[in-house]
């Protein structure tokens, strides 16, 4: 929790109260134009049912606190490896509990919350996917490690051996894990330096204009991902 301080300090000079219990944190942060909400989690969590049930009632919380007609943004913060991986959590119906928590992340967006990431360690597999990933906007941190699955993992899935798949890394962003080629594809957002104003560059993100979704879009202009936003559009305009 010491490098989380650290980091709140830099992003909220004007002070926050965040608590952590387990690898959950919630509480809050202030900014030049008020306060916001802060979720996440730290220490790379492994994502279980406890901890996607308690980042959930974070969420509906957030949502039930907000003053009524000004919703607060929210920011979460992204440390994880991914999801547990046990037998037990598989039958305990993991999958369900990451279901439950990003409807509540919808919720909150379609009740007005703009949601924000942090990438501050790992982003990983799952345990990203269902919380950190459905934000209106995503930053990378230095030095975070983010993917969805490890190329070796990859390859036993795909039945594709691991030196092609490294091969097509090389060229190719979408088997390639790291914050870059995730920048690449429309992913990220941003990706932030570190003799950057993080608190002003947050409090940018936070309190941006509501847009449509336009990581596709993003993936074509970095070169990252060239076909999935023309294919989307004419799978929309097919009659």
């Amino acid at each position: 929790m010491e490098g989380k301080r650290t980091l709140f300090d830099r992003l909220f000079p004007g002070g926050h109260g965040v608590s952590c219990v387990g690898q959950v944190l919630r509480g809050w942060g202030a900014t030049t134009r008020g306060r916001v909400h802060v979720i996440g989690t730290t220490d790379h969590a492994a994502i279980d049912a406890r901890i996607a049930l308690m980042l959930s009632q974070a969420v509906l919380d957030a949502v039930a606190q907000g003053p009524a007609g000004s919703p607060l943004p929210i920011l979460f913060i992204a440390d994880t490896q991914g999801q547990a991986l046990s037998r037990h959590e598989e039958a305990l119906g993991l999958n369900g509990y990451f279901a439950h928590l990003a409807r509540c992340v919808q919720g909150a967006r379609e009740r007005g919350h703009h949601l924000v990431t942090l990438i501050d360690g790992e982003a990983v597999s799952g345990g990203f996917l269902a919380f950190g990933l459905l934000a209106d906007a995503i930053v990378a941190l230095p030095g975070a490690e983010v993917r969805v699955m490890d190329l070796r993992a990859m390859a036993r899935i795909t039945r594709i051996s691991h030196d092609r798949l490294v091969a097509l890394a090389r060229t190719s962003p979408v088997f390639a894990p790291g914050a870059d080629n995730y920048w690449r594809m429309g992913g990220i957002h941003a990706q932030w330096r570190p003799d950057q104003d993080w608190a002003a560059l947050l409090e940018q993100q936070l309190y941006a204009a509501p847009a449509d979704d336009a990581r596709a879009d993003l993936g074509a202009v970095r070169g990252g991902r060239l076909l999935a936003a023309s294919l989307a559009r004419q799978v929309c305009d097919a009659p």
